[in-house]
């Protein structure tokens, strides 16, 4: 069911007509019980007048800024009504007010095992907006549950379609890609709330971590990974520095190194610029050989 627009009159001027009625009626009703016999006609018109004017002020409603209030008749949808401020419609309409205010939550954190089966911690701020307001009436029991339950769902989701942390060149993951995790999040949720009137506006994890049965584990792994990959580079710049230390040498002609003596200084070197404490000089008063 998609929306379609209302027309409505302004609340004010029929307001006034309500008074102004009711005042008559209250005339009527005076001038007919004052007189000697009785009038019973004016009596009763005024009655009526009354009565009539007391069942139209229930036609009138307030529409707040950036609200909208659905009309039906009998259970039969009839429109809806953006027009802010007092607004006046059929007494016999039934009229439900939808915020249209751009909202947001946080959902709880959720524990869910990501692609590589690790249990994660996740939660996300989902911000959206109500722009079909039939639908948000008549296509869902209750829009505001309805769309903090689809949201958690769409978390666990799109949590178990990414690994936690990057293992291979040009995988996304959690940790790392953001944008690209948020972005598929927005549309996983768009799809899900299209049908209850809803339109996402943005949506980004707040919390993610890794479950805390496993996370002293997962620190030390990742540790580990650290320290690998700060080696590996420790270890590729010390042999680049004993090359450029060896090609200087021999072409400055500073000193002329037999291949023992090459890999006495090489060894030297890396022990220098690998060790992770500083090293103590040994002197040596005589010589290799």
């Amino acid at each position: 069911m998609k929306e379609n627009p209302s027309r409505s009159l302004p609340g004010i001027p029929v307001l006034l007509g309500v008074l102004a009625a009711a005042v008559f009626a209250v005339w009527l009703f005076v001038a007919g019980a004052s007189r000697g016999p009785v009038s019973l006609p004016e009596v009763i018109a005024g009655m009526l007048v009354m009565l009539l004017a007391i069942f139209s002020l229930s036609g009138l409603y307030t529409v707040q800024p950036n609200q909208a209030a659905v009309l039906s008749l009998f259970g039969k949808y009839v429109g809806t009504v953006k027009d802010g401020g007092l607004r006046w419609n059929n007494p016999f309409y039934g009229k439900q007010k939808v915020s249209l205010r751009v909202r947001n939550f946080e959902s709880s954190k959720l524990k869910v095992n990501e692609l590589d089966g690790s249990p994660i911690e996740i939660a996300a701020v989902i911000v959206w907006q109500v722009v079909d307001s039939a639908e948000a009436v008549y296509n869902v029991d209750d829009y505001e549950s309805f769309v903090h339950i689809q949201s958690e769902s769409a978390v666990r989701t799109m949590a178990t379609s990414y690994p936690y942390d990057q293992h291979e060149e040009g995988q996304l993951a959690l940790r790392s890609h953001a944008a690209e995790v948020s972005k598929h999040l927005m549309e996983e949720l768009q799809e899900r709330l299209a049908d209850a009137g809803v339109r996402v506006l943005d949506s980004r994890i707040s919390h993610l971590a890794y479950a805390p049965e496993i996370a002293q584990a997962m620190l030390q792994r990742q540790q580990a990974n650290a320290i690998i990959a700060a080696r590996t580079r420790i270890v590729a710049g010390a042999v680049g520095m004993v090359e450029m230390a060896l090609e200087a040498l021999q072409k400055n002609g500073v000193v002329h190194l037999d291949e023992e003596r090459k890999a006495q200084m090489v060894s030297n070197l890396l022990v220098v610029l690998c060790g992770e404490r500083s090293t103590q000089p040994v002197i040596n008063a005589g010589t290799l050989y």
